[in-house]
């Protein structure tokens, strides 16, 4: 998991090819004017998916952790600061389900060990080894949810 500013985001881009694309573009495109839905967004060797979601925020007990084994995920709120509960895979112990290979997601009942207060001009990159539970807080905000597949 990478908590930062975006502007230093650069840094991590040699981490993974599809990452270091989504990194360049969010630099690149941080100042836009974002409209609720998804984008396809391309690079040499593959896409990644923008979606620009207005999730109502919830308690963090109403929060399940999620995992995801095919993506990463960077969350980068655009309106109001975003609750993000953290805790790794490897350690958890209720999954709620199977994994829904669909969807690539599988939901857990742990608790999350950390809880992530994100700013807008802050993003948070989840490796599929990173358990997390978004839209933590009270009310509504606005956000971006990259989906980049770990190539």
């Amino acid at each position: 998991m990478i908590l930062s500013d975006i502007r230093n985001l650069a840094r991590y881009e040699g981490v993974a090819p599809a990452l270091g694309a989504a990194i360049r573009w969010l630099i690149e495109h941080e100042s836009d004017a974002f409209v609720k839905g998804e984008t396809a967004v391309e690079f040499p060797g593959g896409e990644f998916v923008v979606k620009c979601e207005e999730p109502a925020m919830m308690p963090r007990e109403r929060v399940a952790l999620e995992a995801h084994r095919r993506f990463i995920d960077i969350h980068v709120p655009l309106k109001g600061v975003e609750g993000i509960g953290w805790a790794p895979v490897e350690g958890l112990k209720h999954p709620h389900g199977e994994y829904d290979a669909e969807r690539d997601i599988r939901f857990f009942g742990d608790v999350s060990d950390s809880i992530l207060h994100v700013h807008p001009g802050q993003a948070v990159v989840f490796f599929p080894e990173d358990a997390h539970a978004p839209n933590i807080g009270l009310g509504n905000h606005r956000k971006l949810c990259i989906k980049i597949p770990v190539i």
